[in-house]
Formats: structure tokens, C-alpha cells, sequence
């Protein structure tokens, strides 16, 4: 975010801040707001996301109708149609949910930035939790319609025509985006503990995005990985939202899918903040 822009909302953090916790939605919204202001200032580095994600969303659902009609048809009850719905959906959520994630943290951690962070009288995982928010709610404009549209006009979208699966999924979406920020804020935390990261970096992305859905419908799985998949967090970061917007999963079923995905929100913003405390306490006894 330039100075200019960043000036604008101080006041509004300030006088939020003066208020301390009679005013916490009023603080929690200004973060949210920076973060959606910070990332629009780059509009040529959204225009190259949407492309290269429409172009990959191509490719996608191209594989994914020719695997299903070498298959027979079907597979795990997607036919083209629905198959290449859900490449399309992919796409459109890899930049809202973050799917390849983010290290600012971490970044802060290493060069001692994060004192800053600790001295202020703001929670830093909210603080966070909130700019990232802010950051989805601005990414999916560029870099989620476009794919979307792009579908729709080449191979069409098989989506319902009633608005409670929108309803649904909007709400399974929003959950998508901070259950992701929780995961990576513990994978950042780790730098209190690690000198490099680059190799949990690489098991993580590899994990997630396998068992996310975002390479293939988790319900393509074989029943092992299928299984492993189950007890993780990370369907409910792709398979989950497209499950309940594409009217895969309706009613009761639909409600415990968005169940399971709080669940794993309440656990992973839990345990992020007992590591936060746990590594700012060793980061005061080694001096900052």
C-alpha cells in the first residue's frame, strides 16, 4: 500500500485503538479494509493471475472432460458437464483461499520485525486474520470472475438454478479463506523455531493442494487416500465450497460439511494462537 493510502486509515486505527475493546468490530474492519486497499494497488500482477488461471483452467477442464469420457462417462458422479464446472470453480478459488499461500510473517520473524507487531496494542492474528480477509475479498474480482466467465462461455457451467447452494457456498467459501489463513499462520509460526522453511513450505503446498481437490475432485480418490484426506483440513478448502455451490451436497449434508469446516477453523485459530504466545515468549528470552 502506498503512504498516501496507508495515511488515510491510520486515523481510523487510531481512534479504534484509543476505544481498546469497546470498539473491536470498528478495528477489525479498518484492517479489513487496508487489506483490501493494499491489494488493489497491484492491478498488473491481478491481470497476470487471471490469466495464468484462466489459461491453466483451459487446460483443466479440457484433461478432466477427456479423463471422464475415456472413463466411460462418469466418474464419481461428475460427467463432463460437472467436471469441468469443477476445474473451473478450482481456478476461480486458488486466489481467494490463498491455495499457495503466503509468508509475511514468517519474513517478520527472521528479521525481528514481529517486536513491532508485539508492542502494539493490537492483536497480531487478528490483525492478520483481518488484512487477509481483506485481501480475498478484493482478489476474487480479478482473478475469480474471470475464469469463471471464461468457463461459461466455452464449455459452460453446470450450476444450480435456486439460490440456497449460493447462499451455501458463499458462506462454505468465506470459511475456505480463513481456515487457509489459519494453516499458513502456523506454518509461519514455525519460524520461531526454524531457520529455513522452504522444506515445510514444499510438503505443505504439496499436501494441500493434493488433498484439497485442487488438482483432482477429492471423490476421485482411492479409498486409502480418500481416507487420509478425511482427516485433514484441507477438503474444506477447495472440495468443500465447490461441493456445496455446485449442489453436490444439499440440506443436511451441506450443513455438516460447513460443520466440519468450523470445527477445523475453531481448532487450527486455537492452537495458532497457543504457538503465537509459545514463540514470542522464546523469542523475549533469546532477546528479539
Amino acid at each position: 500500500m502506498s503512504i498516501a493510502r496507508l495515511h488515510r486509515y491510520r486515523p481510523t486505527v487510531r481512534r479504534s485503538i484509543r476505544r481498546g475493546v469497546m470498539d473491536p468490530a470498528r478495528l477489525f474492519a479498518a484492517h479489513v479494509a487496508m487489506g483490501f486497499r493494499r491489494w488493489s494497488t497491484y492491478r498488473l500482477a491481478m491481470v497476470a493471475g487471471a490469466f495464468t488461471n484462466t489459461v491453466f483452467g483451459l487446460i483443466k477442464a479440457y484433461i478432466t472432460v477427456g479423463a471422464i469420457g475415456a472413463a466411460g462417462g462418469t466418474v464419481a458422479g461428475y460427467d463432463a458437464a460437472t467436471g469441468a464446472t469443477y476445474a473451473w470453480l478450482a481456478q476461480a478459488l486458488i486466489g481467494p483461499v490463498a491455495v499457495f499461500g503466503w509468508r509475511e510473517l514468517a519474513l517478520r520473524i527472521r528479521t525481528g520485525d514481529i517486536a513491532v507487531d508485539l508492542a502494539r496494542p493490537v492483536d497480531p492474528q487478528l490483525a492478520f486474520l483481518a488484512a487477509d480477509i481483506g485481501r480475498a475479498a478484493y482478489t476474487f474480482i480479478p482473478r475469480g470472475f474471470p475464469p469463471l466467465l471464461v468457463g461459461a462461455l466455452v464449455t459452460g457451467l453446470a450450476l444450480p438454478t435456486t439460490p440456497l447452494p449460493y447462499v451455501l457456498g458463499l458462506v462454505s467459501a468465506m470459511l475456505a479463506v480463513v481456515l487457509s489463513f489459519a494453516g499458513w499462520w502456523l506454518l509461519n509460526l514455525a519460524a520461531f523455531w526454524l531457520l529455513d522453511l522452504r522444506g515445510a513450505t514444499t510438503l505443505y503446498l504439496v499436501a494441500s493442494n493434493v488433498l484439497s481437490g485442487m488438482i483432482v475432485p477429492v471423490h476421485w480418490f482411492p479409498g486409502w487416500l480418500w481416507t487420509v484426506a478425511s482427516w485433514t483440513p484441507f477438503p474444506s478448502l477447495i472440495q468443500t465450497p465447490i461441493d456445496v455451490v455446485m449442489g453436490h451436497a444439499t440440506g443436511t449434508e451441506a450443513l455438516g460439511l460447513i460443520g466440519t469446516q468450523a470445527a477445523w477453523l475453531a481448532g487450527l485459530l486455537i492452537a495458532g494462537r497457543l504457538v503465537f504466545r509459545a514463540g514470542a515468549r522464546r523469542l523475549v528470552v533469546q532477546g528479539g
